[in-house]
C-alpha cells in the first residue's frame, strides 16, 4: 500500500496501479471524471500509462448532470 492524497484526503491503495485502474479501485465511473495529477491534468488517453505513485496528489472530479432544460 501507499499513501497518496485525493480530493484533499490521505489515503491508502494499492502499489502499482495507474489512474485507470485507480479509479476502478476507488469505484468511480471512469467516463464520468476528470483526473488531475500533481496540479497537471492527466488525458484521458493516458490514464493507463500514468502511474500513481507515493506522495501523489490527486483530484479527482465527478461530472453532473442536471440544470435547466
Amino acid at each position: 500500500m501507499i499513501q497518496v492524497t485525493i480530493n484533499g484526503q490521505l489515503r491508502e491503495v494499492p502499489g502499482g496501479l495507474n489512474i485507470q485502474s485507480l479509479l476502478a479501485w476507488l469505484d468511480l465511473p471512469a467516463d464520468r471524471v476528470a483526473v488531475e495529477q500533481n496540479q497537471e491534468i492527466v488525458q484521458r488517453d493516458r490514464w493507463n500509462e500514468t502511474r500513481v505513485e507515493a506522495s501523489d496528489h490527486l483530484e479527482i472530479v465527478q461530472f453532473v448532470g442536471g440544470g435547466k432544460e
